[in-house]
């Protein structure tokens, strides 16, 4: 078994992983910093996409990307000849809201395509996953940090590999993958017998390493942060997790009772 693919074969898509998509509002903002690290997780945005025709356009053929499982041709393809129609392709000048000027940026191109496609159905799979993670927990409570098929490997994340904790171990709230731009790592999900034979091989980690913290400062909104080694500032979140804490907040507020205040 690996993590999900994206090239030329469709991808059954969980349920959990569809209504984690779903639960998304939608938020406009001129740069990626400006929707930030577990806003990703509640709030569905894409960059210099500023007009809410287009990002609905983008969010529709998302949603049946994920639902239907298509490879990246198939959405591009599909999406590529409306984006143009919009307006939306290419560069162009747009105004940026927080400094006030207009720039030239790059609109809708092949590999903002690519981007969106990566990026929405690798953390739609994450945040489904845990959702039945925390259901089959009590039969399968460990995981694994397992690696991608990517090319090339993030350092940490190759030293991250084979680790096995239980799932509820604070480590998976920032670690649990896709941890960076590109990043295809994934975990499995295992018993507590499988993980004492792992474990007794002596080719697996059962401690959380701690690599250290390194400062970010975001340039547009001036938020510092700290933010572990080996993960791209920004994606230090697990998105299954956020997504239901924020929907269990929610659904608490709307049984709370008006009070009345006259």
């Amino acid at each position: 078994m690996t993590g999900p693919t994206t090239e030329h074969v469709p991808v059954p898509v969980p349920k959990d992983a569809l209504e984690y998509f779903r639960a998304k509002g939608i938020k406009v903002g001129f740069d990626h910093r400006d929707v930030w690290a577990e806003e990703h997780a509640t709030s569905w945005t894409v960059a210099k996409a500023m007009r809410l025709d287009i990002l609905e356009a983008i969010r529709s053929h998302v949603d049946e990307m994920i639902e239907s499982g298509q490879t990246f041709a198939q959405f591009k393809r599909e999406l590529q000849p409306l984006l143009e129609k919009l307006g939306w392709w290419g560069r162009g000048e747009l105004l940026d809201p927080l400094s006030g000027e207009t720039r030239e940026v790059q609109l809708g191109s092949p590999r903002r395509l690519r981007t969106i496609y990566d990026v929405n159905l690798r953390q739609a799979h994450a945040a489904g996953q845990w959702q039945r993670i925390e259901r089959t927990r009590a039969t399968q409570p460990y995981l694994v940090y397992q690696l991608g098929p990517s090319r090339e490997h993030r350092p940490e994340h190759v030293g991250w590999a084979g680790i096995i904790l239980p799932a509820d171990h604070p480590w998976w709230q920032s670690h649990f993958p896709p941890n960076g731009w590109g990043c295809k790592c994934w975990v499995r999900q295992i018993s507590k017998r499988e993980a004492e034979r792992l474990t007794a091989t002596g080719q697996y980690m059962t401690e959380a390493p701690d690599l250290g913290m390194q400062e970010y400062i975001n340039q547009r909104t001036g938020q510092v942060v700290s933010v572990p080694k080996g993960i791209e500032p920004g994606w230090d979140y697990n998105p299954g997790a956020v997504s239901r804490k924020a929907r269990a907040q929610q659904l608490l507020e709307e049984k709370q009772p008006e009070t009345d205040t006259a």
